[in-house]
């Protein structure tokens, strides 16, 4: 049974079909225009049952063994077993499973290791660096001295001299690495050699590779970080949420940091979405699937090159890709504008080095749908041929609605 049917027969649509008409427009949508968002997939059929499982009743603030609430010997197994499918999908000594989002995990990150006023060296946002990476407008700016380093002018590639240098003169108490928009694996050994040599903390943001991870197509953070902090959705394709990896010694003030510190009361229906998406991705299918991802970019990055982007590094090695379209005659948040109407769903991004804005593309959630190489080539031609007005807008979109419809994400 597809979602949409699941949806149409429960009992939401009898009870509160305006709100029922909402959620069948979304999935509508969703199903009809190209998903190309690097941060969004599509969650399992059995993820989101979990989700919608009588665990969105429970109340459980506090770990397994240690709840401030009675009835919580079930959601202590679910939970669990979300830590344990975690500790051994990545090889981790530790996982808290808890955090309600990325940024969340990134805060109680911040929370086990730094104090108010501290140093943090981390990828500059003009160089695509997170928000919680010392944006004025976040928690982390307002609380910690970020001090950014960025991206190579020639090669767009992480400055390691820049990095080095950074560290030595300024001594951060923590070193983070990790992005929003950098297409390349990030070197980890390098990162902990910088953090080594300056006494900090190494934090690994694997929010975008981790699902990589999880499949084997991306290099791992655990064996290098102090901390990893990650999401679930996006390549990893559970629910949305986060979760934070680390060693044995530093487990406690991990736990500490998330509850009672920065959270309350664990969201257990989506601890238990977790843990079905980490059983997934330990599968073969899975790591198949990852590699495809992979594939998938590359197989786009050299089409969108061939029709004239300017794609940032030259390529990818991951799930996600940026490029530059002026050499199409178009600027960022304009292309962006035109492949929406087309049914394109995608985000702008900074540019390193000036005040232009690019695209951000992804292929996971297309490649959860079973497009594949042939797709990517058909795909990168309809964006350049929407962004030089060779194709209109309701031209575009029949065209997307052809493909989609051949690759549905949750087939009836």
């Amino acid at each position: 049974m597809s979602v949409t049917h699941a949806l149409e027969a429960d009992v939401l649509r009898r009870q509160d079909p305006e709100l029922a008409e909402i959620l069948l427009a979304e999935g509508h949508r969703q199903s009809t225009t190209l998903q190309l968002s690097a941060a969004e997939n599509f969650a399992s059929p059995a993820v989101l049952a979990a989700l919608g499982s009588p665990l969105a009743n429970k109340y459980a603030e506090g770990y397994p063994g240690a709840r401030h609430h009675g009835g919580c010997e079930i959601a202590d197994v679910a939970e669990t077993l979300a830590v344990e499918r975690a500790r051994a999908l990545f090889g981790a000594e530790h996982a808290n499973v808890q955090s309600h989002s990325g940024s969340s995990a990134v805060l109680a990150a911040y929370a086990a290791l730094l104090r108010p006023g501290d140093t943090v060296l981390a990828l500059g946002l003009p160089h695509g660096g997170h928000l919680t990476h010392g944006s004025p407008a976040n928690f982390s700016g307002r609380w910690f001295d970020f001090v950014g380093y960025g991206v190579d002018a020639e090669s767009g590639l992480i400055d390691h001299d820049q990095v080095r240098t950074l560290a030595r003169t300024r001594r951060p108490k923590a070193i983070v690495c990790g992005s929003i928009a950098y297409p390349r694996h990030l070197d980890y050994a390098f990162f902990r050699e910088v953090a080594d040599e300056v006494g900090a903390y190494l934090i690994a943001d694997a929010a975008h590779p981790i699902g990589l991870v999880a499949g084997g197509a991306a290099p791992s953070p655990v064996p290098y970080a102090d901390l990893v902090c990650a999401t679930t959705h996006k390549v990893l394709r559970g629910p949305r949420g986060g979760m934070i990896l680390c060693g044995g010694e530093l487990a406690e003030r991990v736990d500490r940091a998330v509850f009672p510190f920065t959270q309350g009361g664990a969201q257990m229906h989506t601890i238990a979405a977790k843990a079905v998406a980490f059983g997934e991705a330990a599968t073969d299918a899975f790591a198949a699937y990852a590699r495809q991802v992979v594939a998938n970019a590359r197989a786009l990055a050299a089409v969108l090159t061939a029709e004239g982007f300017a794609v940032t590094t030259g390529g990818t090695d991951t799930h996600l890709l940026t490029c530059d379209p002026a050499p199409l005659g178009v600027d960022g948040r304009t292309a962006r504008g035109r492949l929406a109407a087309a049914g394109i769903v995608l985000e702008c991004c900074p540019l390193p080095h000036g005040d232009a804005r690019g695209l951000r593309l992804g292929t996971a959630a297309v490649t959860t749908q079973g497009m594949g190489q042939a797709e990517m080539a058909r795909i990168g031609a309809l964006l350049a041929a929407v962004l030089r007005g060779a194709t209109d807008a309701s031209g575009a979109r029949a065209r997307v609605r052809e493909l989609t419809g051949a690759f549905p994400p949750y087939p009836p």
